[in-house]
């Protein structure tokens, strides 16, 4: 059993399933409704938790009482969270998603983390004692920094999900051995996939990777470039598949080698995505 630290955004998710995302003025029934924690470091810990390891989410939760329905869903999870501001009585950003039935799409709307950005006073002492993996979405910037540069100085593995690039990342680029990126992940002047390895690997990083969805998994690992396929299977719904592969990933790559890990995730990953929302693929 790992012990994993996952940095980042806590949300409360209103997941629709619908025939089609609604158009102006337009009201729509939907086929299916179902509600969790969101965000991408916290449904990566609950994939690692899933994957019977021990998972904190270090993140801005709160005491308003939206918030019971975040913390009664990583319970049930086994998730534990370390929260950076629990006196914060205003309501947790929510995401509102619709999910396509037919092609398993989903379109979101939503508030990040930009209104509850957390100083690094608020870090828990000792957060990183006997953690064997540290994942970091973006989304809580100055406390990143601060816990991957403590992480790298004690030889604990820093990875980071890439989904989108956010100013700031630049600064934790340094810290970092496995940088896992989507085909969004837009450093500054960087538009093709070769000057994205270029730009990530100028900082040092040795493992890199960009995901392409359902194509495949291309890599730069010690400068050795490869790629990894994905299960082509029937799609339900694709939403969180991505933090689910890097939650995946996290246990994997404590125990495998480097392309190992990105295959054994990627078929954990393919498999969500045949079943609705983002916790019903672990029933």
């Amino acid at each position: 059993m790992y012990r994993g630290l996952f940095i980042g955004l806590v949300t409360l998710d209103l997941i629709y399933l619908a025939d089609s995302a609604p158009k102006n003025n337009q009201k729509l029934v939907a086929a299916d409704y179902t509600v969790a924690a969101g965000g991408p470091a916290t449904n990566a810990a609950v994939t690692f938790a899933h994957l019977s390891n021990q998972a904190t989410i270090l993140g801005v939760v709160g005491s308003h009482p939206m918030t019971q329905l975040i913390r009664s869903d990583l319970e049930n999870y086994r998730v534990a969270i370390a929260d950076l501001e629990p006196n914060k009585q205003t309501p947790p950003p929510v995401s509102s998603i619709i999910v396509t039935q037919a092609t398993g799409e989903r379109a979101v709307i939503s508030l990040n983390a930009a209104k509850t950005q957390a100083n690094t006073g608020s870090i828990p002492a000792n957060i990183l004692q006997d953690i064997d993996i540290v994942l970091i979405d973006g989304h809580q910037m100055a406390v990143s920094e601060a816990i991957a540069q403590t992480a790298k100085a004690q030889n604990i593995p820093v990875v980071i999900d890439g989904g989108s690039w956010k100013a700031g990342f630049e600064k934790i680029l340094p810290f970092v051995d496995y940088a896992i990126c989507s085909a969004n992940f837009s450093p500054p002047d960087c538009q093709i996939q070769t000057q994205i390895f270029d730009y990530l690997k100028s900082f040092g990083i040795p493992h890199i990777v960009v995901t392409h969805g359902e194509q495949p998994i291309a890599y730069l690992s010690s400068n050795q470039i490869g790629t990894i396929t994905v299960p082509q299977i029937p799609v339900v719904d694709t939403l969180g598949a991505g933090d689910i592969f890097h939650g995946a990933f996290c246990h994997y790559i404590l125990s495998e080698n480097f392309p190992n890990a990105l295959a054994k995730a990627a078929n954990i990953a393919a498999n969500s995505c045949q079943f609705f929302g983002t916790r019903r693929w672990m029933e």
